[in-house]
């Protein structure tokens, strides 16, 4: 059942968000569990986007097919559903470019 829970997902964006506003912490002292924990939740949540419209097209074949369990409200929800997942994959993606970004263009 992979899927994007957005009050999760809302929840862990406060959190970094408060975690930002914290003294800057020496960049050594990050662990590579920390990345990799961040790295692994990327992956999940594009699999999740992926799986969605993955769904959202195998339920459309159905429906153009004339498959008698296919449902059109269904189908709509399920593209909704999918859309939104996408949008938020993107949103996400263009924030992480910002960071990397004004990370770059610091002064030493």
């Amino acid at each position: 059942m992979d899927k994007v829970d957005t009050q999760s997902l809302l929840l862990q964006m406060q959190a970094l968000s408060a975690q930002a506003q914290n003294k800057p912490q020496d960049i050594s002292a990050a662990s590579s569990a920390d990345a990799a924990g961040f790295g692994q939740m990327l992956q999940e949540s594009l699999a999740a986007v992926n799986s969605q419209a993955q769904q959202t097209e195998q339920m459309r074949e159905a429906l153009v097919t004339g498959d008698p369990s296919a449902d059109l409200t269904e189908v709509m929800l399920q593209a909704q559903k999918a859309s939104l997942s996408f949008e938020a994959m993107t949103q996400v993606r263009n924030k992480l470019v910002e960071a990397y970004k004004d990370v770059m263009n610091m002064p030493i």
